[in-house]
């Protein structure tokens, strides 16, 4: 029987995330991000809000647009988690919200994420 061992250091390199896996999927973030692009845009509110700098941000809080009344009065910050929910099911996560838009693909929503919090501040 043939028994295939990685020598340690091969094999934490494989397991260990790194800087370039980041920035790999903070790009592939900026390209899903071009389907956000309908409504939002990163320094100009359209039809969504503007998300230059939204990481971060108390949600519903830029004084230059008309958020619904349950952004408006949310009191939550927008970080991994609360992104991560909104993306998936923006009605589930706050109804009355106006966004219908989600992302289904869990990775694709961890990218989006990445691409706000690296490359959108």
């Amino acid at each position: 029987m043939f028994k295939f061992m990685l020598p340690l250091a091969l094999g934490a390199a494989f397991s260990a995330p790194s800087a370039a896996l980041a920035a790999d999927d903070a790009i592939r973030g900026e390209a899903l991000y071009e389907g956000c692009q309908d409504c939002h845009s990163l320094d100009k509110n359209e039809v969504g809000p503007r998300h230059r700098g939204v990481y971060g941000r108390k949600a519903g809080s830029l004084p230059d647009y008309s958020y619904s009344d349950a952004l408006k009065n949310s009191k939550f910050v927008w970080d991994d988690k609360t992104l991560d929910q909104w993306l998936a099911d923006p009605q589930k996560f706050l109804p009355g919200a106006k966004m219908f838009y989600h992302l289904d693909n869990e990775q694709d929503r961890a990218d989006v994420i990445e691409f706000l919090k690296t490359r959108a501040r």
